[in-house]
């Protein structure tokens, strides 16, 4: 009889449903996830649910595979020289694998009053606790949205499109992945739906109070309801577990996506740091890099070599309410291009990519394997040029 190797999966967002449903190719392989909610989060819909447009849930009953064991419950540390992982309600689950996919949330804002008085949209619990907020607040009543991401944009127009009145304070600039011609259409269709857009050095949030919020300018913005969408941050549980991790908590590890510390402990998604230059926070990365991580497992069982990450990007789409939108065309290597898609048709795009984003999990439970992805081969060359191997102006001119 073969023995049945045991892998587990901590987080159950997109890179770890993606990992947990590919290693279901092996009928050897005992697959468990454990995450701190019984339902899979959409995550590039939280800001929906703030306005009231989506829930943001889907069953996991729908997107993950019926090989797939699922504990509800939290991951407080990882015991590598055990291998076994231990759990907030008690008692440990052996691995002989582990995919960290933790995944990640809203950052310390390091702003006086921001923690207190701020709300974070980050998770579904930090996006449940803003929506009756929202509800509550007085039509005319004043909303101001920190950080010109896609989450500030999307929230700022979710929020205006409801006819609240929105200021959008994004620091230095507007949408800075963006190329030019994109981030004027996005501040074109914000200016439309009444945001107050605030950019430039004295544009940044210095103070936050219940009913203000200071800027570096010297400039008070009366605020009755503040989110907060600047900056994201990883959980500690590497950190804690004693494992090696860059400077925000990722962890660290080779570009096969294998923890530098052992060779049994594999990352995914946001949580993850492939030769410390870890990719764009997205699930445009997150699916690819919970596949890889799958694989790189399914390797190491096998008794092969893992290959090493390849992975391109196409762009970044932004939701603009629910009447427009922008897809900004990108490189490979995610810069963005001069060209991009807006108004209704981006906005068609947008749900397009959503839907699409939840159908591939579905598709990998159906056929695990299957999934693919963009590939960028510059990222050899970027290894390189860290590590001093080549000139950094030929890379820059590659």
């Amino acid at each position: 009889m073969t023995e049945s190797t045991n892998v587990v999966v901590i987080g159950g967002g997109y890179a770890g449903v993606m990992a947990a449903n590919r290693l279901t190719q092996r009928d050897d392989v005992t697959v468990t996830l454990i995450n701190p909610r019984p339902v899979f989060v959409e995550r590039i819909r939280l800001h929906q649910l703030v306005a009231g447009s989506h829930d943001a849930l889907v069953d996991y009953t729908q997107v993950l595979g019926s090989g797939v064991r699922l504990v509800v419950d939290t991951v407080t540390r990882i015991d590598a020289s055990e291998r076994s992982v231990a759990l907030a309600t008690g008692g440990t689950v052996g691995y002989d694998y582990l995919v960290y996919a933790v995944g990640s949330g809203s950052a310390d804002p390091r702003v006086r009053g921001a923690a207190e008085f701020a709300y974070p949209i980050a998770s579904l619990e930090e996006a449940e606790r803003l929506r009756p907020v929202v509800d509550a607040a007085p039509a005319a009543a004043a909303m101001t949205v920190v950080g010109a991401g896609p989450t500030g944009i999307e929230t700022a127009a979710e929020l205006a499109e409801e006819d609240h009145a929105v200021t959008l304070v994004c620091g230095e600039m507007l949408g800075p992945y963006l190329h030019p011609r994109g981030r004027r259409s996005v501040a074109k269709r914000l200016g439309k739906l009444g945001v107050t857009v605030l950019e430039g050095p004295d544009a940044k949030v210095t103070a936050v109070t219940r009913d203000v919020v200071q800027l570096s300018g010297g400039r008070e913005l009366p605020s009755k309801v503040t989110i907060w969408t600047a900056g994201f941050g990883v959980p500690d549980l590497a950190g804690r577990s004693g494992l090696s991790t860059d400077a925000l908590g990722r962890l660290l590890t080779d570009e096969t996506l294998t923890s530098v510390d052992d060779v049994r402990i594999v990352a995914a998604g946001d949580s993850a740091a492939p030769s410390d230059l870890p990719f764009r926070m997205s699930c445009q990365a997150a699916l690819p890099l919970g596949a890889h991580a799958a694989d790189t497992v399914l390797s190491r069982i096998a008794g092969e070599q893992p290959a090493p990450i390849n992975l391109g990007f196409i762009g970044q789409c932004i939701s603009l309410g629910r009447r427009a939108g922008i897809f900004q065309f990108a490189y490979k290597d995610d810069t963005a291009k001069r060209f991009y898609l807006g108004g209704r048709p981006g906005a068609q795009l947008k749900e397009v990519v959503c839907k699409h984003t939840v159908k591939q999990l579905v598709d990998e439970t159906r056929k695990p394997g299957s999934h693919n992805w963009a590939k960028d081969d510059k990222r050899r060359r970027l290894l390189q040029a860290k590590r001093g191997e080549v000139p950094a102006s030929a890379e820059r001119s590659a």
